[in-house]
């Protein structure tokens, strides 16, 4: 799936969260942040250390790949 804005890419973490049927805490828990910050990532909220996002992605079980366009 191509991701073009922080939207995007909060909604797609959020979509793969629910199909493992976990909660913003359990992520939370899992990668060491508050729930907030969850919340804050999947609203699309620019903000949020690329370090914290790449740990949700690993944590949902979701590659994050850069390539070059063509």
């Amino acid at each position: 799936m191509l991701i073009g804005t922080p939207t995007e890419f909060g909604a797609a973490l959020e979509r793969r969260r629910r199909e493992l049927s976990l909660t913003q805490d359990d992520v939370a828990s899992a990668i060491g942040v508050n729930r907030r910050v969850i919340g804050e990532l999947e609203r699309g909220k620019g903000s949020v250390r690329i370090e914290i996002a790449l740990a949700v992605a690993q944590a949902v079980g979701l590659d994050v790949d850069l390539s070059a366009r063509t």
